[in-house]
């Protein structure tokens, strides 16, 4: 899903490219891409677009005329800039936004399409969507503190929570938790003061360096790389491959349809923490360290 680094590029590029210009049609081809019927979609068809905005994980498009189109990309819906009046792509493709020098397609892979698109006028109704998750570089370290302290989660659910953290989601967080160098279970209503000063740190850095890294690399263009696995990333999406920093094996706990990748020697003090699939594997053999694992997989070989 793309995340605040990704989102804050996305919206850099098209305000560069399409702020104050008129949007001449909207083409959906999926109906389900739109989960509100008024004001309609013809309602922005000739009207010129203000701004680009973020609003945690969404890109808000301010019309004139106080008009508001939220987009969620979710996990896999993605923003392309094509040449004027492009065909949308097609089984993928969802919608398509016209104007005089190009056009902005929207696009989602995969059978399950979560993507959404709301219309809505005023700003009362666009704050419905503001979930009050904290904007890191607008808090303080105290403000942060009280956030992250107010209710005992583990930091891996407090970081992504959009109610209490604003546009960060699976990817970052694991970068995030091993830049600090702390557990991805560790309890937030346990750490120390300290321990909550390096994670504020870290929230600010790993974002900031991979905002940056976005924008160079998509430069005068359009980001058309947006994915949540990426070559330069410590842990995210590295199962079983060496850490970057002490070169111990990176880990993971599967759950649903996520992931969290850790490393232990960096972040859990060499401790393995328990995977479902491979739990059940190996049942009372679960082993207390890297080293133990492997011994135990080798076995069940």
């Amino acid at each position: 899903m793309p995340e605040y680094p990704d989102v804050t590029i996305y919206i850099e590029r098209l305000n560069a490219i399409l702020q104050n210009q008129t949007m001449l049609n909207i083409r959906l081809t999926n109906p389900f891409i739109l989960r509100t019927y008024e004001p309609s979609v013809s309602a922005l068809a000739g009207k010129k677009i203000r701004k680009f905005t973020r609003l945690g994980k969404r890109i808000v498009f301010e019309f004139e005329d106080d008009l508001f189109l939220v987009l969620h990309l979710m996990i896999a819906g993605r923003l392309h800039w094509k040449k004027a009046g492009a065909k949308v792509q097609g089984k993928i493709g969802l919608a398509a936004f016209d104007f005089s020098g190009g056009t902005l397609m929207l696009t989602e892979a995969g059978t399950k399409k979560r993507a959404s698109i709301h219309i809505v006028q005023s700003k009362d109704e666009l704050n419905q969507f503001d979930k009050g998750g904290l904007e890191v570089f607008d808090a303080s370290l105290k403000e942060f503190s009280l956030r992250l302290t107010a209710s005992n989660h583990t930091l891996k659910r407090a970081l992504t929570d959009p109610w209490l953290f604003s546009g960060i989601g699976n990817a970052y967080s694991d970068e995030i938790l091993h830049r600090a160098k702390l557990s991805p279970i560790q309890l937030t209503q346990k750490m120390k003061t300290e321990q909550i000063k390096k994670l504020f740190q870290s929230t600010k850095t790993v974002l900031l360096e991979w905002t940056e890294l976005l924008r160079q690399e998509a430069g005068e263009g359009f980001p058309e790389k947006v994915t949540a696995f990426r070559e330069e990333m410590a842990v995210h999406g590295k199962y079983g491959k060496p850490c970057p920093v002490c070169a111990s094996k990176v880990q993971r706990i599967r759950y649903a349809n996520n992931e969290t990748n850790y490393c232990p020697t960096c972040q859990t003090k060499g401790k393995l923490l328990a995977d479902r699939a491979l739990s059940r594997l190996l049942k009372s053999d679960w082993p207390k360290s890297l080293d133990e694992l492997e011994e135990r997989l080798g076995k069940n070989k």
